[in-house]
């Protein structure tokens, strides 16, 4: 573990990438690692080319937690969502009581993203489903995380839950399960209880998309 800046690679101009149009536009100069806790925080120098064609070097710091999934489980007769409340020291610093409400989500840690939602859902939630669909992908804060989320819906219904859920302890969680109708928790978002970016996107979707259905 090594929590003082350490250079990765050296000067010069390495590490090009072909971009999606064809283009090399990112040189990598220099890595440095600052911290390697419990993510890994990287300061990347590199040199960036612009429209015009005018290279530019830039420095951007970048935090690497790995990639992960994210789920709504709705039931769709009942019109109701599962949701979580869980205490999240960042949102807490920031200003916010801490605990948030959320759709349950969770790390890859080299698992697919399907197994892996549907085993953090389980262990949240108590809710076992086997099928869920996945509706898309998106970078939460790509100005300096490099995470991609995977968000997947589900149909739950009573019989799918086989234990109280609440999280893993010894991780340090302690999750509360909530059960709301899909108005109250898009009130919710108006209201300033659901500030959640993940679970906004996902009830939005589902406003869109599963409300629409039961019409």
């Amino acid at each position: 573990m090594a929590t003082s800046a350490s250079e990765e690679t050296g000067g010069g101009v390495t590490g090009g990438r072909i971009g999606d149009d064809g283009s090399d536009r990112v040189r990598i100069q220099r890595v440095q690692v600052l911290s390697d806790d419990w993510y890994v925080l990287k300061k990347t120098t590199f040199a960036y080319r612009r429209n015009d064609g005018r290279w530019q070097v830039q420095s951007r710091e970048t935090y690497d937690r790995g990639n992960g999934a994210t789920m709504l489980l709705y039931h769709r007769a009942l019109g109701t969502v599962i949701l979580t409340r869980q205490f999240r020291f960042p949102a807490y610093v920031n200003g916010h009581p801490g605990h948030l409400i959320e759709a349950p989500a969770g790390l890859l840690d080299d698992a697919s993203p399907e197994a892996r939602i549907v085993r953090e859902t389980e262990e949240e939630t108590g809710y076992r489903v086997s099928r869920v669909h996945k509706v898309f992908e998106a970078y939460m804060s790509p100005g300096s995380v490099t995470e991609k989320l995977h968000f997947f819906v589900g149909e739950y219904e009573p019989k799918n839950r086989v234990s109280d859920g609440g999280g893993v302890e010894s991780e340090g969680e302690d999750i509360e399960v909530l059960e709301l109708p899909l108005d109250v928790a898009l009130a919710m978002i108006a209201s300033g209880e659901i500030v959640d970016g993940k679970t906004i996107m996902l009830l939005q979707y589902a406003k869109l998309h599963l409300a629409a259905a039961r019409c």
